[in-house]
C-alpha cells in the first residue's frame, strides 16, 4: 500500500537525517518511489511518541521480499531497529528477506550479527571529479555501430527489451518494465539527450544513460547486448555519456556490485574511486538463488 502524505513526509525526513549521518543515500530510488506506488508493498514504520524513529519496506521479490531498514541518527541504540527487523521477519512469516543497509555502518553490521542475518551482497559507489572528462579520449565505435539519443514514447519497448536482455541475471535492473522506465523518463532530472543508443540499423545494441542534478552527475545505469560483451562498445557508450554530462556538473558517481570485477576495472581505469559501500543482509532461510536498486553494469 502506498503511504500517506503526512507519513510519506516523516520517512523523506528520516532518510535526509540518515543519509547526512552515514554519508550515504539511506533510501534508494526505488524505495522512494515504492512510497507512493505499489499495493503490494509493506510499510512498517516506528514511533518514539510523536517521532519517526525508524522505518522498514518491504517488497514481493524472487518468493520471497526485498527493502531497505533505517533508523533515525538520533534514535539508535535504543532497540527501535531490533524492533524493526522483528517485525520485518514476522511479516516474512518464514520467506526470505534481504535488506540494504547503506554506508556499511557498524550498526548495521551489529544488528545483523545478532540476529543472525548474513552479509551476501556489496554494491560499491565509486566516484571521480568531472574535470577532465570532457577531454577523454573518444574511442572508435564498432564497424556498422551508430549512436543517437533515446526517444520518448518511440524507443520505450525496445530499451525495455535491450535492459531485460543485457540484465538478464542482475536483481533489480533486469526486472524493469515499461511502467519502471515512464516513471523515470516522468522525473525532472530526465534528459533525453543523456541517454544515449547505440544501434546497427533499427536494431538497439546498447545504452549508456547519465544523469545530472543539482551540480551531481551518475552513470544511471550502462548495458549492453548479449554477445557484445568485450568488445569495447561498453566504453565507446560511457566515455561519450561522461563527456555529454561533464560541462553541468562537479562530480560524477556510479553504483557496481563489487563481484562485478570487468565493470569495476574499466571505471577504475577511468578515474573512479571507491567513495562508498551499501550492503545487503539476507535473512536465514535466504539463498544465492533469491533475487533481491539499482547498479550500473558494462
Amino acid at each position: 500500500m502506498s503511504l500517506g502524505t503526512a507519513d510519506r513526509d516523516d520517512v523523506l525526513a528520516l532518510a535526509a537525517a540518515a543519509s547526512a549521518a552515514d554519508a550515504a543515500t539511506a533510501l534508494s530510488e526505488d524505495a522512494v518511489l515504492r512510497l507512493t506506488s505499489g499495493d503490494d508493498v509493506r510499510h512498517v514504520l516506528r514511533r518514539d511518541g510523536d517521532v519517526l524513529a525508524g522505518y522498514a519496506q518491504l517488497a514481493p521479490a524472487g518468493g520471497g521480499f526485498e527493502g531497505e531498514l533505517l533508523v533515525d541518527p538520533a534514535h539508535r541504540r535504543r532497540g527501535h531497529g531490533a524492533a524493526l527487523a522483528a517485525r520485518v521477519e514476522e511479516l516474512a512469516a518464514g520467506r526470505p528477506v534481504r535488506l540494504w543497509s547503506h554506508g556499511d555502518t557498524d550498526g548495521a553490521r551489529a544488528l545483523a550479527g545478532r540476529r543472525g542475518w548474513r552479509r551476501v551482497r556489496e554494491l560499491l559507489r565509486l566516484e571521480r571529479p568531472a574535470e577532465g572528462l570532457a577531454d577523454l579520449p573518444v574511442p572508435d565505435l564498432p564497424a556498422g555501430v551508430g549512436v543517437r539519443p533515446f526517444v520518448p514514447g518511440a524507443d520505450d519497448e525496445a530499451w525495455v527489451a535491450l535492459n531485460a536482455a543485457a540484465f538478464a541475471t542482475h536483481p533489480e535492473q533486469g526486472r524493469w518494465t515499461v511502467a519502471d522506465l515512464r516513471a523515470r523518463l516522468a522525473e525532472p532530472w530526465f534528459d533525453p539527450a543523456l541517454l544515449l543508443l547505440s544501434h546497427e540499423g533499427p536494431d538497439l545494441t546498447g545504452f549508456c544513460w547519465m544523469k545530472a542534478e543539482a551540480g551531481q552527475g551518475e552513470l544511471y545505469v550502462l548495458g549492453v547486448a548479449p554477445g557484445r560483451a568485450g568488445a569495447g562498445l561498453g566504453r565507446a557508450l560511457l566515455v561519450r555519456g561522461l563527456r555529454a554530462v561533464a560541462p553541468s556538473v562537479r562530480a560524477v558517481d556510479l553504483y557496481v556490485d563489487g563481484d562485478n570485477v570487468p565493470a569495476v576495472r574499466l571505471y577504475h581505469r577511468l578515474g573512479f574511486e571507491r567513495a562508498a559501500v551499501d550492503v545487503q543482509y539476507a535473512w536465514p532461510g535466504d539463498d544465492a538463488g533469491h533475487d533481491a536498486g539499482h547498479g550500473a553494469g558494462a
